[in-house]
């Protein structure tokens, strides 16, 4: 501790009063001293470099860089490493930074990402910073960013037969719901796409109005394919929550691919229909990672459900009918 007193002190004689600096970096090896202020280091999370000061006791010389203008003021990752627990938000900057790790977007190796980079990705994430807490996005996002690496949110809305023979517009009103859909592609249909390569969506998000189009046997109450959208009286039209899609892989047994998918990956619901049918997969609240099997009975072909364990599906031989009796 002695050591560093007297290094510093050194450093603050040649260079003069150091009261506007936030952080003192040493450098032992190279006989330098780097005096940092931040923009505001005590109240934001994520406090941005205004100027570096760069003291070399070898040159007996210093170097003045101020940023803004051409030079982007960099942000301070993981600010609660040069911070004690006496600090002013301590407590808030520890919780900050955990959940920055937890969301697992950036390298926060050396300097981390730029500020242009960390920010773009933390939107097209749909999430912001508000005070020390991460928020979700409540921006609706352009149909044709991405969402997910492979898709973008307009391919989610137009992906259907129905939609696509009648024009109607199918745009979701919540921005909740294009934050399921990014969840939705980035947990299950991106890892899918890189096992299996790319899938074909046959039916993605379904507003009120799609729904009242789509002939047959479709549960808008259940399904999930409304994701977050709310009816006339504000209420969520699919209370589960979450987002669909339904989808199939060219040339592969769609059983196999609902085996993999229970085997690899976290869901809430997946329904398989055969092994020459899109399947339904959903990301939502409860990731209930229930398992059915929908098979057409008799002559019928009323599709009759039933509820499978992961080790079932494992075993299961494929008959497309149920016996009747």
């Amino acid at each position: 501790m002695a050591t560093w007193v007297t290094y510093i002190g050194c450093g603050l004689r040649l260079y003069g009063d150091a009261g506007n600096a936030d952080l003192i970096k040493i450098h032992i090896r190279s006989g330098k001293l780097t005096l940092m202020r931040f923009d505001d280091f005590v109240d934001k999370p994520l406090p941005r470099m205004m100027q570096r000061v760069k003291i070399s006791l070898r040159k007996q010389d210093f170097d003045v860089f101020d940023y803004g203008g051409i030079y982007t003021p960099p942000y301070l990752y993981r600010k609660s490493r040069f911070i004690n627990e006496e600090f002013p938000n301590y407590a808030e900057q520890v919780a900050f930074d955990d959940a920055l790790d937890a969301i697992n977007l950036f390298d926060l190796g050396g300097y981390g990402p730029k500020p242009e980079d960390f920010d773009a990705g933390l939107a097209n994430a749909r999430w912001c910073i508000e005070r020390f807490q991460f928020m979700r996005s409540q921006e609706i996002p352009d149909l044709d960013a991405p969402c997910g690496r492979f898709f973008s949110y307009r391919q989610f809305m137009e992906c259907g037969e129905t939609q696509a023979r009648t024009g109607i517009v199918n745009w979701p009103n919540q921005p909740d719901t294009y934050t399921a859909l990014y969840e939705l592609a980035t947990h299950l249909l991106d890892p899918i796409i890189d096992y299996y390569g790319m899938v074909r969506l046959t039916y993605g998000f379904c507003a009120p109005e799609l729904a009242r189009l789509i002939p047959g046997r479709i549960a808008p109450k259940l399904d999930q394919h409304a994701s977050h959208e709310r009816n006339r009286l504000g209420n969520p039209i699919c209370e589960r929550l979450g987002a669909a899609v339904d989808f199939w892989v060219e040339d592969e047994d769609m059983i196999e691919v609902g085996r993999w998918i229970a085997e690899n990956l976290p869901f809430d619901r997946l329904y398989l229909y055969g092994p020459n049918n899109p399947l339904h997969l959903s990301y939502g609240p409860e990731q209930s990672r229930q398992i059915t099997l929908m098979r057409p009975r008799g002559q019928d072909g009323r599709l009759v459900p039933s509820t499978l364990t992961v080790d079932k599906l494992r075993s299961l031989q494929w008959n497309p009918l149920i016996n009747q009796g």
